[in-house]
């Protein structure tokens, strides 16, 4: 098939050459113009047939917004927009409705897989019309990992659901990698443990708690085994957010992922008002010690 790819950064320069090593026509832009293959998205579009499918693969919010719009303006009815990015599924609909008045199809795809998505495979996850999703299924198949279609692509309902699940997929992924992050954490803080990178490695193979993200915890320590060139500053992109607010939205108790989402919030902190509050009840109270703040960023003396 013959693909638009608008947006080469980590993810759409690999997957457009994953798609190209499959025999696929593509054509890319990105504003970065040593990256891209048109000079703009009307070159793009121009160099495309009809009827066209493009792919989205840009920062969710204002910039998808505004690159759907544009393409509406520049597509032909029976075209296809296949929006690939961490879009909030909210926001689907909305792009779905505004291309539809213009007679373009829409799809929303969860892509995970990030930098290693090359070539291992990326693993896909689409919201939309069945009929679409037929006619792009050559460009799915050809990012997704190889083996049984259904154990990397699942079409996962209406407008939406692709972003929807790969809002959950990371979700979990937070509780995921905070699990191992405090596994790693004991396994440090205990004496007992002499070779803790060791221990984790051990685990990789034959446990019940072996996974790909494992695996990257392994490679990690390999390359610094006490982390020592990092600082425990954690950022969060949105999903773990917006699952958390869909886990309100539907009564559904979700500790886990909740826990792991704060954490990330405690970890941006040099120190905590919330902590400096129990401090000054537990003095206030019991006349327990607290550690006053000293003229630097130590902790002062204990009164």
């Amino acid at each position: 098939m013959q693909l638009g790819l608008v947006g080469l950064g980590k993810m759409g320069f690999n997957m457009r050459e994953r798609l190209r090593r499959a025999g696929h026509e593509v054509v890319g832009f990105d504003r970065n113009q040593e990256v891209s293959d048109a000079e703009s998205l009307a070159d793009m579009v121009g160099r495309l047939s009809a009827p066209r499918v493009v792919w989205v693969m840009v920062p969710h919010g204002a910039p998808t917004r505004e690159t759907v719009e544009r393409l509406g303006e520049l597509l032909e009815p029976g075209d296809i927009v296949i929006e690939g990015g961490n879009s909030r599924w909210t926001e689907d609909q909305a792009n779905a409705a505004l291309l539809a008045e213009k007679g373009i199809g829409y799809l929303d795809c969860g892509v995970s897989g990030g930098v290693w998505g090359l070539e291992n495979g990326y693993g896909l996850m689409v919201g939309g019309d069945a009929e679409l999703v037929e006619r792009a299924m050559p460009i799915f198949d050809a990012l997704r990992p190889e083996g049984p279609r259904d154990e990397g692509f699942a079409h996962a309902g209406e407008v939406g659901a692709g972003h929807f699940a790969k809002m959950v997929h990371n979700g979990i992924e937070y509780g995921l990698m905070q699990a191992y992050a405090e596994g790693y954490e004991l396994l440090a803080a205990a004496d007992v443990v002499k070779d803790v990178p060791a221990v984790l490695k051990a685990w990789t193979r034959g446990t019940v708690v072996r996974s790909w993200l494992l695996d990257l915890l392994v490679n990690a320590l390999g390359e610094d085994p006490e982390l020592a060139e990092l600082r425990g500053y954690v950022e969060d992109s949105g999903e773990g957010r917006w699952t958390i607010e869909a886990a309100i939205a539907h009564a559904v108790p979700a500790p886990v992922m909740s826990a792991a989402l704060f954490s990330r919030f405690a970890s941006r902190q040099e120190d905590s008002p919330a902590m400096k509050a129990v401090a000054a009840l537990r003095n206030q109270f019991g006349g327990h010690a607290v550690h006053k703040a000293g003229p630097t960023s130590g902790a002062g003396e204990v009164k």
